[in-house]
């Protein structure tokens, strides 16, 4: 099956929530069954800032490096996925980067996590990008009090049962 086939413009539907039973209530999926395979994710998060602001970050803030202070908390964030998403499986992550790009109008985070495991590591990559976009905002806020995230979404998944997806 193609990446789209069975996407709707968001990406994949189904007709059912997973993580929940059928009386509706709240479970984390039994995953024991699924055998292990290298997985990987593709998130992204747009931080929105004036041009002004996007030169303090490239030339650095009064409170340090912002980029690398975004770098550092997206990859604890994504090791932390579980903790803060009741419902996502702890996963022994083997790599989680985070990397920007200077775009009109703001910054582009862009992020990977990969594991060998049972189940996806989707919700460590989004963790990561949301995370490292909040840092960005907290790093730059005594320079614009507007600063926001635009978008936060999945870009591309591999590895699984469900196969290969891209937005």
């Amino acid at each position: 099956m193609g990446s789209k086939d069975r996407a709707g413009p968001t990406g994949r539907t189904s007709r059912r929530l997973t993580h929940l039973d059928e009386k509706g209530a709240a479970r984390m999926v039994d995953v024991a069954d699924k055998v292990a395979t290298v997985r990987e994710a593709t998130a992204e998060c747009v931080v929105r800032m004036a041009p002004e602001t996007v030169r303090a970050v490239r030339e650095g803030t009064a409170k340090g490096d912002a980029l690398q202070v975004a770098r550092v908390a997206g990859i604890m964030a994504a090791k932390k996925t579980a903790d803060l998403i009741p419902l996502c499986h702890p996963l022994p992550l083997t790599s989680v980067s985070v990397d920007f790009e200077f775009i009109d109008g703001g910054v582009r985070v862009t992020t990977k996590a990969r594991v060998v495991g049972q189940t996806g590591v989707e919700m460590e990559a989004l963790t990561a990008a949301a995370v490292a976009g909040l840092t960005l905002i907290d790093m730059t806020k005594g320079v614009e009090r507007g600063v926001y995230l635009e978008t936060v979404r999945l870009l591309e998944k591999s590895g699984g049962r469900s196969g290969t997806w891209k937005r």
